[in-house]
């Protein structure tokens, strides 16, 4: 078992350069809280850390609706994967010093918010999201992720578990437990299943336990 002071000594390290490390994993396995305690870890031993999440990519609601898609929210076609990349190889290729906007995700309003951080002086990126993993062939305009990535690593969890987060995710989002449970069954353990096939191409596999981590 794995303490996240035992996980930050295993995060790459690139002298001269910024570190990007992926948290990649299906929706409600708990990528955001491993992201943030590991960023939180890496600052308290003294290294500059911050936390890029995929979730500021998401089209906006108006595009979606426009595309008949906002049903779907969430599964790849959904996000601006060009845009992602685009600002992953901005985050590889601008000096440590220069800004680097970031957008990030707002559930109260469910829409993206442009620039919600900037990312100017930090040494390691932990970036999270669902399909960092994927291939073109799985996911048309994944695939470059990967390979701007230092590492990438895979957080696991249970389907039934999977289940009640995503489950109390969308009520306490508005919707009833009806509609929560077509999201849910229609789309978001659909989704997992295509991260699940992306999980031997991860550096470690994690799953949480308890306060700690299991590799394997």
């Amino acid at each position: 078992m794995l303490s996240v002071t035992d996980l930050a000594l295993r995060v790459p390290r690139s002298p001269g350069r910024r570190c990007l490390l992926g948290i990649a994993g299906p929706p409600g396995a708990g990528k955001s809280t491993l992201a943030e305690r590991l960023s939180a870890e890496l600052t308290r031993s003294g290294l500059r850390a911050v936390v890029a999440p995929m979730d500021g990519y998401h089209l906006r609601n108006e595009v979606l609706r426009a595309r008949g898609a906002l049903a779907r929210k969430g599964e790849p076609d959904t996000f601006d994967a060009a845009g992602f990349v685009t600002d992953l190889r901005a985050l590889r290729e601008t000096p440590i010093g220069e800004p680097v906007p970031w957008p990030l995700f707002d559930r109260a309003i469910d829409e993206p918010t442009e620039g919600g951080v900037v990312v100017r002086d930090k040494d390691i990126v932990v970036v999270e999201g669902n399909y960092l993993l994927l291939t073109d062939a799985e996911a048309p305009g994944w695939a470059e992720v990967g390979e701007l990535l230092d590492a990438c690593w895979y957080l696991d969890a249970p389907r039934a578990v999977l289940t009640e987060r995503l489950l109390h995710r969308h009520t306490a989002g508005g919707r009833s437990a009806a509609e929560a449970t077509v999201k849910v069954t229609d789309s978001d353990l659909r989704n997992a299943d295509l991260v699940a096939a992306s999980r031997h191409r991860a550096d470690q596999v994690l799953t949480a336990v308890d306060a700690g981590y299991r590799i394997g």
